[in-house]
């Protein structure tokens, strides 16, 4: 069941389904290009308003593990897109090649980074105030790499539009929502299943409405079955690479166990729930579909393997818990 898609993934692509048959055009493109707006700014509302203060003070203090996090976030991962996009192993759309670029310059995802650091039994306090902290830097940073990196220029304007666009869809709603929490958040806490609904809902708003743009300009004939595999091959690559390098990088730092499972989990995720707000921004209309499609089979890709992973390391905790009182036993005896 673990290499099952979770029914998020199955809505994302239902959705894309409905948007390759039904998409919105005419009159209600502008509607959904609206609604597209506020859903954004109420997802990072939620994002602010979920933001505990407690948990990341608790787990501020390991600067070391939280400044390699954010080397892989910010310099390993965007690095290794750009030589992947300069390589250019397989004759596919250069759109795919900077959708590989934006998967790799985004931050990392906070949700499904903490949920897999307390399963696999790792630093949960530094993997929330890790997580929190690229995602919210992910706001000024990814941009900024993009406007270095990939030199694309949105429908939103020039530079300094954009940023003005990103400050207010998505930095003061976050602000808003982080400030309103001592108000709201025995609320958001008591209906989590309810918030959560109105995130993805948000998500699957966005993808409708870039799909559907996509389809109009002919997304399905310029990715065939072919460059869908190359895909998801790439994005098992990318996913292994990057979880090898954290790993042993973090043996050789020196890390204690739970330290290494949070870096592992916390320095290879990808945020599909910032990536596609930021992506309808910087980028054409016309080009978002593509833009996204290599960061939504990625997410299906590192939940996978990542639940997986998380099970082997809790595996592994649960056998060393029961064999040290087994060696203080016989040991005892021995004396």
């Amino acid at each position: 069941m673990r290499f099952l898609p979770d029914s998020f993934t199955m809505m994302l692509v239902a959705t894309v389904l409905l948007a390759t048959v039904v998409p919105a055009q005419g009159v209600y493109v502008d509607a959904f290009n609206d609604l597209t707006i506020f859903a954004i700014a109420l997802l990072f509302f939620m994002h602010g308003a979920k933001l505990s203060r407690k948990a990341i003070l608790e787990g501020s203090n390991n600067w070391r593990l939280h400044l390699w996090v954010m080397f892989s976030t910010f310099v390993l991962f965007p690095i290794l897109g750009l030589l992947f996009q300069w390589w250019h192993p397989v004759d596919v759309s250069p759109q795919i090649y900077s959708g590989f670029v934006f998967l790799c310059i985004l931050p990392a995802t906070v949700q499904s980074a903490i949920a897999f650091t307390s399963m696999a039994g790792g630093n949960v306090a530094a993997a929330v105030c890790s997580a929190s902290a690229s995602s919210l830097l992910g706001i000024f940073v990814s941009p900024l790499l993009v406007s270095l990196l990939m030199h694309v220029q949105g429908d939103t304007g020039n530079g300094l539009e954009q940023m003005w666009h990103i400050i207010l869809q998505l930095l003061l709603p976050f602000v808003a929502g982080h400030l309103l929490r001592p108000l709201i958040g025995g609320f958001v806490e008591k209906h989590k299943k309810m918030i959560g609904k109105t995130d993805r809902t948000s998500i699957l708003l966005v993808v409708y409405t870039a799909f559907s743009e996509a389809v109009t300009q002919g997304i399905w004939h310029k990715v065939g079955v072919g460059s869908f595999a190359f895909i998801v091959a790439f994005c098992l690559v990318l996913l292994t690479f990057i979880l090898v390098i954290n790993t042993y990088v973090a043996r050789w730092l020196g890390f204690a166990k739970a330290d290494e499972i949070t870096i592992v989990f916390c320095g290879s995720k990808k945020s599909l729930a910032n990536g596609i707000p930021l992506a309808n921004i910087l980028f054409p209309v016309s080009a978002v579909g593509m833009m996204v499609l290599p960061l939504m089979i990625f997410h299906q890709v590192q939940l996978m393997t990542c639940a997986v992973l998380a099970k082997r390391y809790q595996d592994k905790q649960r056998k060393t818990a029961q064999s040290v009182p087994v060696t203080a036993t016989v040991q005892a005896k021995g004396q």
